[in-house]
């Protein structure tokens, strides 16, 4: 039973803390979807999509309005289409077209799922798939990408890792008029999971049911408005007020997912209670980390910290649902964060930092603009870091990364909206070719034999 206090606070969070539904994400199998040939099957995959979403857009306003909850994006995540594609994988832009015409058809921010799952080896048409996805992203406007190179189980595929490289570095140029803006929508995992709701990483699983809704909640400036209430509390304290916090804005979540779930006719799948940030000041995981007792982001005690709020946010969230997944925790997007900006404009927050931090919160390098002429070996070096922190701890880790043409440390690019603005960071010059080129598979941790 709610009482006047529970409702002010409620209110409290939504108009002052910037607590929103970020995404409400609806999952679609396009298996049924395969035809006889890529144009037959890219029209059953845009008539799919457009029928199964018809309504999100229309249910998430309606719930908006009802529950006084502000819900950013609508989105959809499809089946890895390079499945879809298997048998005209030269022929995989149709797919994407068809994708991207049916997510401006339905109205929906981004669709998530040309995607290929290859953490353990490359067959040929995944091959033709993944040489596509630079012009496909140059030509579309809504459309995201992921691909998969490595898992706790299988290990690393380093020839997935070095073909990456080189498709970032082509997908940059194919946007270079938009400072590499294909590179956002492009994402390289290690343990991608099947229920993410958030982008450029979406897809939906074949281990899921035909249509699903994972949603995304965040709140950033919640948790931060809850720290600055006890400035003096220990340690201790301080995780069990964000335990608290987690608590109350997953259950907001929980709430929304099983009326749109009911609304829309499709399975409830998870509540991902990621501390999702914007652009927007006071609405940024790195202001958390201030608040905790850092003078700036980046320095010496950022990844204690960050270990912290990130383990309590779970520990809260996994009380409020039963349904806690995707990848839930704290992520630290650069461009889409303030203070991380901030951090990274006046050289406290390097790349090797935030490769260390990686190793305790949700997700990895993301949103990482770095100078145009870095190497496509270098970028599959970073990716293959990542990937290995991914592996070794048994999580996802990710890299979103963005080599921008004509740019430099000291530049910037801006890609507005949520996805801000993001200053050149420098990467070590020196090379890894050498270990890019031997290629093979980093061999799966002993610890991921455990059947």
């Amino acid at each position: 039973m709610f009482n006047q206090n529970d409702v002010l606070e409620t209110v409290n969070m939504i108009e002052r803390e910037h607590l929103d539904i970020r995404t409400i994400t609806m999952g679609i199998s396009l298996l049924p979807c395969i035809s006889g040939s890529a144009e037959a099957t890219a029209q059953k995959v845009y008539d799919t999509v457009c029928k199964k979403a018809e309504n999100i857009v229309k249910v998430a306003y309606d719930l908006s309005r009802e529950y006084g909850i502000p819900i950013v994006n609508k989105r959809v995540s499809v089946t890895p289409a390079s499945l879809i594609c298997s048998p005209f994988a030269n022929k995989s832009y149709l797919i994407g077209k068809a994708l991207d015409n049916a997510a401006k058809n339905l109205g929906i921010d981004f669709l998530g799922g040309y995607s290929a799952l290859v953490h353990k080896g490359m067959a040929d048409y995944e091959v033709e798939f993944i040489k596509t996805i630079p012009q496909v992203l140059a030509d579309t406007e809504r459309l995201c990408s992921s691909i998969n190179v490595g898992s706790s189980k299988s290990g690393i595929n380093m020839d997935a890792v070095k073909l990456m490289g080189q498709i970032i570095k082509q997908t940059a140029q194919a946007t270079k008029d938009n400072d590499g803006f294909g590179c956002a929508k492009l994402v390289v995992f290690c343990n991608a999971v099947e229920d993410n709701p958030f982008m450029a990483g979406a897809f939906h699983g074949v281990g899921e049911s035909d249509t699903v809704i994972n949603v995304g909640v965040s709140g950033p400036g919640v948790v931060q408005h809850a720290i600055e209430k006890i400035p003096n509390a220990n340690l201790t304290d301080l995780a069990e007020m964000i335990k608290r916090t987690a608590f109350k804005i997953t259950r907001a979540g929980q709430l929304v997912a099983k009326e749109a779930a009911k609304r829309l006719n499709a399975q409830f799948g998870i509540v991902d209670l990621s501390l999702a940030p914007t652009p927007a000041r006071g609405d940024s995981v790195a202001q958390i980390l201030e608040e905790m007792g850092l003078e700036v982001v980046g320095t010496h005690g950022t990844t204690a910290c960050l270990a912290m709020l990130n383990d309590a946010v779970k520990k809260g969230g996994v009380m409020a649902s039963s349904k806690v997944g995707g990848l839930s925790g704290a992520f630290i997007p650069v461009s889409e964060d303030i203070g991380m900006i901030e951090a990274a404009e006046r050289g406290t927050l390097c790349i090797d930092k935030l490769e260390a931090m990686t190793a305790v919160c949700s997700v990895g390098l993301d949103m990482i603009a770095v100078p145009g002429d870095t190497t496509a070996s270098t970028i599959s070096a970073i990716i293959a870091d990542e990937a290995a922190i991914g592996m070794i701890n048994n999580k996802t880790t990710a890299v979103r990364i963005i080599p921008a043409p004509n740019k430099t440390v000291g530049d910037c690019v801006n890609f507005g909206g949520l996805l801000g603005r993001a200053p050149i960071m420098p990467v070590h010059n020196e090379s890894s070719e050498k270990f890019i080129n031997r290629g093979g598979l980093i061999p799966a941790p002993i610890h991921s034999n455990k059947n």
